[in-house]
């Protein structure tokens, strides 16, 4: 994941503030792109944007919290810091339930506030890793073969192999060659592992999010 840039996005109306907090992420070396509204960031914003948003709670246009629920309707999960001046307590409530990082009031308190701030990029760097799993993972599955698949959702369900023949009508032997050859394609070694894959799949809406 180190060949993707990470930048930390700044949303707000406020000049000085965009000004004052891109000079602080710039002074740790973070690269920082800011906007003046909502609607300005999603010109800019794509699916392959990683990093962290830093987002004022009252824009004119679209607030932060309408952009948040935007940006969740359309699968970007990029990580959101809130930064509001009114102390709205309901408001940062729906803010953490949709999935904010964090809220802050103005002005922050700039170590706690880059703190902040790296604490959204490891969940980000934590979410595309997953992600990037996740798919691998799915690849995987496409490449079991119909009675490969039958044999793997059994397994995850907790059946044993003489479960599983009599409910596939086949075998003992010919579950036990299904099932090492489901070992072999998901490439794991052991059963306890193959879950681990499987729950981590699902966790991403990958299939039987994540963000």
């Amino acid at each position: 994941m180190s060949n993707v840039e990470e930048t930390v996005f700044i949303v707000d109306d406020e000049e000085s503030v965009r000004r004052s907090l891109k000079y602080l992420l710039e002074s740790v070396k973070l690269h920082v792109e800011a906007f003046d509204s909502a609607e300005a960031l999603l010109k800019q914003l794509t699916p392959a944007s990683h990093g962290c948003i830093v987002l004022d709670v009252r824009m004119p246009g679209i607030s932060g919290p309408e952009l948040m629920d935007h940006l969740n309707e359309n699968g970007l999960t990029i990580p959101i810091i809130f930064l509001s001046a009114h102390g709205d307590v309901p408001l940062a409530v729906r803010a953490m339930r949709g999935g904010a990082i964090d809220f802050l009031q103005k002005p922050p308190n700039s170590q706690a506030f880059l703190e902040c701030v790296r604490r959204a990029l490891a969940h980000d760097r934590r979410a595309r890793q997953e992600r990037t799993e996740a798919a691998m993972v799915n690849e995987r599955v496409a490449g079991l073969t119909e009675r490969e698949r039958e044999v793997l959702d059994r397994l995850l369900a907790g059946r044993n192999n003489k479960a599983i023949a009599r409910e596939l009508d086949v075998s003992y032997k010919t579950v036990e060659a299904h099932r090492a050859r489901v070992m072999r394609k998901m490439q794991v070694a052991s059963y306890t592992e193959l879950v681990h894959l499987m729950l981590m799949v699902r966790r991403e809406g990958g299939g039987s999010r994540s963000a």
